[in-house]
Order: C-alpha cells, then structure tokens, then sequence
C-alpha cells in the first residue's frame, strides 16, 4: 500500500512536468490512484444528502465500512444547521446521523473528522446550484477518499471530475414502519400525540368512530422517535417521498399512507396524522342511476364531487377516474399531497415548483381527456380549475362542503356568473360514502322567481335536481351583489322573501341613511321606518319613493315601525358598526341594550338619537348574533 501512495504522488508530477498526456489518460490513472489510496485507509467523505439519508452508518454497521477514516465536511454541517433552524425535519434527521457516527467512532469502529471550511454566505446562497457540493467534492479529491453520497446527480458530476464515487440510492429497509402497528382492516386514521393516548378512526367513510387505541398518553419521545423514522423512509425508499416540508410541518407520502407531521412552533406540541384509503372501489359500488351514467359519458365535463370531511369524496374520485381511464380516456391528477389510489395509467402530478397554475399550464400543453383537481380550496385553485375547464379539458374537482349548492357556490364569488355553467355542469354530492344529491346546471335569460316586472329579466343559472329535473336554486345578480336563491320550500326552510329583502337592502341603503326593515310579499315590498324619517324616504310629492319603486321594479308601502312591527328596534349594519335609531327619548344620553330581555351591555346615543356599536367589540358581537337569530334588541335610557 505504500506503493500507492507513492504512485500517487509521481502521477501528480507527471500531470505538471507532462502536460501533453492525454487528459482522460490522467483523469483514469488519477481515479485508479485515489482507489488505491481509499484501500490503503479506508478514507470516506459523505456529502449531505448521504448523511441526511444515515447512508455511512449503515454502511459501517453492515460491516462495508468498518475502520473506515469518515470526514464530514464542516459545509455539511452548516447545511443541517441551516435546516434545524428553519424547523426541517431533514435537519434534525441528519443531525441524528452524525451522533450515531460520533457513537461508532466512541465504539472504534469508524474513526471521525471534520475538516474544510465552513462555506460563505454568498455560496450557501448558490447552495441549490451546486457551490456547498463543490466544497464537499474538493475535500474528497484532496483526501484521495471515497465519494459517498445518495444524490444521483452529484454521482456523476464527481465521476466526471475523476472521484472515486459510491452512489448509494434509495433502498427499501425491511420491515414496516413503527406507525403501522396501529392501523388493522378497519382503521381510516390514526391520530398521534405528545400526552395524549393513541387515536384511531375506524369504519367506512361517513360512517366512522373515534377510538382510543391505548388508554396510555403517548411520550414526547416516542412521537419524535416515530416522526424521525417516516422522514428517514422517505428519504431513502423509492415508493415514499416528503411532499412538502415548512417550519414546523412536514407532509409525506409513504406508500399508501398520507402522513402530517407538526411540532412547535408551528403547533403547540408534536403530533402526527396518517391518513389511508380504507377501500378501493368502482362506479358500481355506487348508486348509480342509469341516466347518470350516461350523462358521465356523454355529457359531464365539469364536475364538482362534493360533501363534508370523511364522507368519501376521494375514494368516489378515485373510482371515476378509473372509470374514465376504462373508456380509453386520457386521465390525469392534480394532488397536493399525491394520494389518489388510482391506476398506474392515471399519471399523478404535483404542484409544478409548488404552484398547482403551473401544473395547469403544463397539462394544457398535455390535452388530457380527463383531470381531477383534488382538492379544490384556495382562490387560485377555483381560477385554475376554471382556466383549464374553458380550454376544453374535462374537470373533475374536489371541494369541502356540507350541503350540494355549497360547491358551485364557491365559484360564484371567484369568476363571472355567466360562465359558471361551463365550468361546472355537473355536481355530485357525496354522503356516508355513497351518492346522496346530483345538480345539473344551465343558463337561461328570464324574470327571476319571486319578480314579476318583465324589465328584470335578466341572466340565470338554474340548479335542478338531476334525476327530477325538479328547480331548486336560481343564481343571478341583482344590483352589484350575486344571489344563490332557493325556490322550491323543500329545499330550505327559510322563505325565499328574505333574499329579496338582502337585495332590496343593498339597494335602499345606497339612496337613503337612516334605520329600516324591509319584507317581501310577492311583489310589493313593506318598509318599515321610524315615524320622523318617513317623509325623507317619501320625498316631496311621493317623487323619491317614486324612483325607489322604479329601481326595484317593485311597489313599496312605507309603513311606521311601532309595537305591532316586531317590538324591537332596528339595526342598521354597515361595514364598521351596527347602528341603532333609539328616538327622542335617548338623545345625548347613555343607554342600556338588552337582547330577549337579558342585559347586553351600555352605550352612548349621539344628538339625533343614534348609537353606534363597533363591530368586533363585545357587545358588537352580541349585537350580530342577535341579529343573525333574529332577537329582540331593545334600547333603555339611563
């Protein structure tokens, strides 16, 4: 082996007296050279991502590397720091790694070093661009060591710049994971906690309880433990992945298990959820009815799957899309977190460098027939949804919601009304697990339901069940406010006079300022006011009430507010405070409001008899509840 080292050093002056040797003749003679080197001493230089993925230690404990000479360089462990300092879980895990190499060097097996400058802040940076790998790569040439490292990229780089290099990529690790323990065939979620026993959902999904799995709280420790081990996996198994990672959260996809870690700061304490599909089903798991399956044929191109948390909305999804990919449709998915359990022909894509519009823009160049947007939430979500919808791709979205209409309602306020029964035709609400609600929409130009001037017709999305063709919602706008109106009784409770009377609001309270209640009765509206204010809102010669009556398109009859006209007084809201008129009696001076009765709190009554309530105050947010529910609020002088 000394022989080797003496080569090495006369290949050395061969390249500096000899130029003109061939340069791949050198870079061979030179790599074979570092080997005999790295054989004579076992010297190993890890790089980041090789700690990171606990690469060296196994390698040492499976007896590959034993009384190996490991450098880690001091660029490495700036990195690490860096990451345990923004709370990522790679951080930490790395960290780890570097103990137990501190432990195998305390038990001789390994003997360790830390060498090479600590990198400037210019080169971490140009980190992501290969500057910290460059440092890493320099020491390992100067040691004439081993190249160690899981980065497929970085592997070859050091090949080509002539490194004796061992890639040591990802690698399924026998065994299942700690957390799976808790999971049997019945089990939906688990849920993990820092002193709070193990729990566990089980059932079907809308059909699920709660349970303990232990009456024992879970250690700190413990949690920390099972959290470091799905990050490790991750890192190093080929069919898991850490989908997101921020300060404090860390999102990882294991196989078939959707995994959230949290801890502080981002949490109060650490905990884990893991999540798994219980059930991989298909459209005839469903109720299906016949004409429902022709219209997903045929016709649905933009379609909501809707219903509340855990009634199965992406197991329904799931068993769509396949049906799609079954007909020789070209389907594709757009996840964050990628956890559809669907075929392998359904291609799943993440948000492209983070953002879900480029994932868009790259599936438009793609032409799917199919894409399923799971899930859909945030404004940006709905406009590319809606973006690729209008561009002719067939849309399959997932959104939150607790009743049917609440789906296309979170369209209405994100893109032109006109256009929502091109973007989304079809809505299917799920519910235990099953169908429970199809809507089918279209636009018409008609006078909305409860109006009867012909001058108010105007653009209206019409929301009919599917399978009764049956009229239950109207969409339109009226004034500069869009409405999603009820009518049909059965659908809701509420009488559809109170819209009208939400419109008819918007409207007065742009021409007049002082209190008032409105109600609808088909199509004459009565106002109520205050006594003193009534002539303000008839205006001379009737002309005034004239012009309202014309703006609505409706007859208006000004009545006074008394006793007889709900017994309270009238809130006014706008965007600041709740306004009240508490008449002569309380002018310039402090007054008591009560609610059903009970005693709410104290205010001071302006010159004219008006008290302003600041929203947001405590008894601001006594006086919207009350108004919400519809209760008596009166107004006693002190």
């Amino acid at each position: 082996m000394k022989r080797a080292g003496n080569h090495y050093k006369w290949l050395r002056a061969e390249r500096s007296l000899h130029p003109s040797v061939g340069q791949g003749l050198i870079i061979a003679l030179n790599t074979l050279a570092e080997q005999f080197l790295y054989m004579e001493r076992k010297a190993v230089v890890p790089d980041t991502s090789a700690v990171i993925n606990s690469v060296v230690s196994r390698l040492v404990e499976s007896g590959e590397l034993s009384g190996a000479e490991v450098t880690v360089h001091n660029a490495t462990m700036t990195e690490l720091e860096v990451l345990a300092n923004k709370k990522k879980d790679t951080g930490f895990v790395g960290l780890d790694e570097v103990k137990r190499l501190q432990s195998l060097a305390a038990e001789g097996k390994i003997v360790l070093r830390f060498e090479g400058r600590r990198p400037t802040p210019e080169e971490i940076r140009w980190g992501k661009f290969g500057a910290v790998d460059a440092l890493i790569r320099d020491l390992a040439r100067e040691k004439g060591a081993l190249f160690v490292t899981s980065d497929r990229v970085q592997a070859e780089v050091a090949r080509a710049y002539g490194l004796n290099v061992k890639y040591v990529g990802p690698e399924a690790v026998h065994g299942d994971p700690e957390f799976v323990r808790y999971f049997d065939g019945k089990t939906m979620s688990v849920h993990l906690r820092a002193g709070v026993p193990p729990m566990a959902k089980k059932g079907l999904p809308g059909n699920f309880k709660l349970v303990k799995i232990s009456d024992e709280p879970m250690a700190e420790e413990d949690v920390v433990r099972i959290a470091k081990e799905i990050v490790e996996r991750a890192s190093t198994e080929p069919d898991a992945y850490i989908e997101r990672s921020y300060e404090g959260a860390t999102v990882v996809q294991y196989k078939k298990y959707r995994i959230v870690i949290a801890h502080p700061p981002f949490s109060d304490a650490w905990e884990i959820t893991i999540v798994r599909p219980l059930v991989k089903t298909t459209l005839e798991d469903y109720s299906v009815s016949d004409k429902l399956l022709k219209r997903l044929e045929e016709k649905a191109e933009g379609i909501l799957v809707a219903g509340p948390p855990g009634s199965g909305k992406s197991t329904f999804v799931q068993a769509l899309a396949e049906f799609y990919a079954g007909k020789g449709k070209i389907v594709k998915t757009m996840e964050s977190p990628r956890d559809l359990q669907v075929d392998d022909s359904i291609s799943q894509y993440a948000p492209l460098e983070g953002d879900m519009e480029g994932t868009g823009d790259l599936l438009l160049l793609l032409r799917p027939d199919y894409t399923v947007f799971d899930e859909v939430r945030k404004t940006k979500d709905f406009e590319v949804f809606a973006d690729m919808r209008m561009a002719g791709v067939g849309m399959i979205g997932v959104v939150h919601a607790s009743r049917p209409i609440e789906a296309v309602q979170r369209f209405v306020s994100r893109i032109e009304l006109g256009v929502v029964p091109q973007v989304v035709d079809t809505i299917i609400f799920i519910q235990a697990g099953d169908i429970a609600k199809v809507y089918k929409l279209d636009l018409v130009v008609k006078v909305p339901s409860g109006m009867n001037d012909e001058d108010l017709a105007r653009p209206v999305v019409e929301v009919r069940d599917f399978e009764t063709d049956r009229l239950e919602y109207e969409m339109y706008t009226y004034g500069e406010e869009t409405f999603v109106v009820p009518v049909d009784s059965e659908v809701e409770k509420r009488p559809l006079e109170k819209y009208a009377e939400r419109a008819i609001r918007e409207e007065l309270e742009g021409l007049l300022n002082v209190p008032f209640r409105a109600e609808v009765r088909g199509n004459k509206v009565t106002l109520y006011a205050h006594p003193e204010d009534i002539p303000h809102i008839i205006g001379k010669g009737g002309a005034r009430i004239s012009n309202i009556e014309k703006a609505i398109g409706m007859a208006i009859d000004v009545q006074p507010m008394d006793r007889e006209n709900g017994g309270g007084v009238v809130v006014r809201e706008t965007p600041k405070h709740f306004v009240i008129h508490g008449g002569e009696d309380v002018r310039n001076r402090f007054v008591k409001i009560r609610i059903d009765g009970e005693e709410a709190g104290y205010a001071k009554a302006s010159k004219k008899g008006i008290i302003k309530v600041k929203k947001g105050t405590e008894l601001g947010e006594a006086i919207k509840f009350a108004v919400r529910a519809g209760k008596k609020i009166e107004v006693v002088p002190q």
